[in-house]
């Protein structure tokens, strides 16, 4: 007979290697840079190519589809092919899209060139996080790829508003360039399968054994369905933010220089998250009890927007992103280590709710409901989210403690 004291255990493997740990964060940060982007470079398809919003919705929406079939793919290969053929082609159709959108910049020609390069981009992410999910310590390889992460939505938000439609292009295709440089750090194959856990028990006595789980099918699905949720909500929000605040009494300057500004509060989320660890350590429970604030700071513009409440908004916004995110992603990494679910995860399965997001939202545009409806809904996927995070944690607790309250 036991007692309650269990933990989960990750042995080192190749993944745990900073070679490995590094061009696994800068693929993500190459595959996430149009989602990171979205305010300014939905802004400049209205600006520089004079596309309209509901348009503009629906071209994310496409590259975000993109994004998904990618992390399908992604899922369905990583842990059976060799992961450096599958980045070159990911690579390569990603390049290509991003390239051809300089030369045909009609709306339907863009809307099927980013699907296109979602799907680049989503199959070269899918392997990218794969790569971190092999980590030994999760938890703090994600933390580490959201700092980095944070620190290029800075970049992002702040330098590509100076750039033409072309050099913004231009931009995402070198990203990936860059990647393919430093393939030979990427691990080929996975080092440990799928939905296998270890856990170690410690007796009544003091003794120590190992128990080996296998983790039901249903418990990482319903982490990606709580990510779906989530993402509704990140991407319906972060395409139409600044475009919402342009209808407004907010000054565009002010707006504009908040969405960089704000994005140090992602980073803030990062240390935080690992400050807590040891003091609040059930992954799910957090997750959705973060929500809360999240869910607060969208709800409050559907009251307007003005320059205070748009400031409070982005900061927390991105505090709560990030936070939430980083458990998110160790506990699909704790669930399976062989990079089947963490390749759908984040951003890629996201990349199918984020596309969700910006389509769900420019329907509501559509039928005339404003921006008021677009933050209802917001708050309304919010909300769906962490009532799911917090069944996933209680069905947990039940039949595996150690995972359930794996940090």
């Amino acid at each position: 007979m036991t007692n309650d004291s269990t933990k989960l255990v990750h042995h080192r493997t190749v993944f745990d290697d900073w070679r490995s740990l590094t061009i696994g964060i800068y693929m993500a940060l190459a595959g996430y840079a149009v989602m990171v982007g979205l305010p300014v470079i939905s802004t400049a398809w209205v600006n520089h190519l004079g596309f309209t919003e509901v348009e503009v919705g629906r071209i994310v929406g496409a590259d975000l589809a993109g994004l998904a079939i990618g992390a399908v793919i992604s899922a369905l290969f990583v842990a059976k092919v060799d992961r450096r053929h599958m980045t070159v082609l990911a690579a390569a159709i990603a390049i290509g899209a991003n390239i051809l959108c300089t030369y045909y910049q009609s709306y339907e020609a863009t809307l099927w060139l980013r699907l296109a390069a979602g799907i680049g981009a989503g199959i070269y992410t899918g392997i990218a996080v794969a790569t971190i999910a092999g980590h030994s310590r999760p938890a703090f390889a994600f933390g580490l790829e959201l700092v980095a992460f944070a620190a290029s939505q800075g970049a992002e938000l702040k330098f590509l508003p100076y750039l033409s439609m072309n050099g913004i292009y231009w931009v995402l295709a070198g990203t990936f360039v860059i990647g393919l440089l430093f393939i030979s750090w990427l691990p080929r194959r996975p080092a440990e399968k799928s939905l296998d856990v270890e856990v170690d028990v410690e007796e009544f006595g003091g003794d120590h054994h190992l128990d080996h789980k296998h983790v039901p099918t249903y418990v990482p699905w319903l982490v990606l369905t709580a990510i779906v949720f989530t993402y509704i909500n990140i991407g319906a929000y972060w395409t139409y933010i600044e475009l919402a605040a342009s209808e407004s009494e907010a000054s565009p300057d002010w707006v504009a220089s908040m969405l960089w500004v704000s994005s140090v509060f992602s980073v803030i989320g990062c240390p935080v998250r690992c400050a807590t660890q040891q003091s609040i350590r059930p992954g799910a429970a957090v997750a959705g009890n973060a929500h809360i604030p999240g869910r607060i700071i969208v709800v409050m513009l559907v009251t307007g927007i003005n320059n205070v409440n748009v400031a409070i908004s982005m900061f927390m916004f991105n505090f709560c992103w990030i936070f939430v995110d980083i458990y998110q992603a160790a506990t699909i990494a704790n669930v399976d280590r062989s990079g089947r679910f963490p390749g759908l995860d984040p951003r890629r399965l996201r990349g199918l709710v984020t596309f969700s997001g910006p389509n769900m939202a420019a329907s509501v545009l559509a039928f005339g409901l404003g921006y008021n409806g677009v933050f209802m809904l917001c708050g309304a996927a919010s909300i769906i989210a962490m009532l799911v995070y917090l069944y996933m944690y209680l069905t947990l607790k039940k039949t595996i403690p150690a995972l359930a309250d794996a940090s």
